[in-house]
């Protein structure tokens, strides 16, 4: 059982799954045994979700930009059959960031549709204690979202990008990013500077989540196939990017950045805070 490890081992198997490495690498380099490790990640997973909850409180931040993260649970969206479990199939983590501090104050899982966007907007409007400017990509549900939770305290632009998909037939281009046509920065509400309006933070936010969420690692055997397992790796790794990894432009926490946390953490106290 994962509570008869000791500490130094559950923060080196937490450490490397919040790296990236696989349940079955981790069992490979610690000797833990991978129930043992699933079922740490969980537990550990699920605290870092109760400890964001907690710090994330009256949080300063000027300029939040939304995005949403595909993967999926079990099986992609088109091999869900009629009798299947609910929770099967595409699952999006939306996720906010401050552009100034690069906090990730909220994060929510589920499909992309208007129950999540609205759960995870009244999130991060009840997190934040003054006006702020957020820029999204062009996702419709975000527009009634944010107005029912922040009225018209809020500055609120939407970037609309669009792309040519090549339809070709040579197995490089099936894995190759859509050309990058034009962008095109819409005010929705309020009155957003459009100058600083943009989704380049949280867009490469979507890269390292993905470099350090196994789960998320595209073409691998890694994915998840419980929704409870899925929503704590996604909660242990903003906590790991919040207070233990350091930003190399900050050259501090996220965490510290916004003045939530004064000093570095490392994994072990990480998993002593998630406890």
């Amino acid at each position: 059982m994962a509570n008869v490890l000791s500490t130094e081992r559950q923060a080196a198997v937490i450490g490397a799954l919040a790296e990236g490495s696989g349940i079955r690498q981790i069992e490979r380099m610690t000797g833990v045994h991978r129930d043992t490790i699933m079922r740490l990640g969980v537990r550990v997973g699920e605290g870092c979700a109760e400890l964001m909850d907690a710090k994330m409180r009256n949080l300063s931040c000027r300029y939040l930009q939304f995005d949403e993260l595909w993967g999926f649970i079990g099986k992609k969206e088109r091999h869900v059959q009629l009798g299947d479990d609910q929770s099967l199939g595409d699952v999006w983590t939306f996720c906010a960031i401050d552009a100034e501090t690069k906090l990730v104050p909220s994060f929510a899982v589920g499909k992309r549709d208007w129950g999540t966007a609205n759960t995870f907007v009244a999130d991060v409007a009840s997190r934040v204690k003054n006006r702020v400017q957020i820029s999204s990509d062009a996702l419709r549900e975000y527009v009634g979202a944010v107005e029912r939770a922040f009225g018209t305290d809020v500055d609120f632009a939407q970037i609309v990008k669009s792309y040519v998909h090549e339809d070709s037939a040579n197995a490089e281009r099936k894995y190759s990013a859509p050309e990058f046509v034009i962008e095109e920065v819409r005010a929705v509400c309020g009155h957003p500077n459009l100058s600083l309006a943009s989704t380049s933070y949280v867009e490469r936010l979507n890269g390292t989540t993905r470099l350090h969420m196994r789960r998320l690692t595209r073409l691998t055997y890694a994915f998840s196939k419980k929704r409870r397992n899925f929503k704590a790796a996604v909660a242990l790794h903003f906590a790991y990017y919040n207070f233990v990894k350091r930003h190399s432009t900050l050259r501090m926490t996220p965490a510290m950045a916004a003045g939530i946390e004064r000093d570095f953490w490392t994994v072990n106290d990480l998993v002593k805070a998630a406890a």
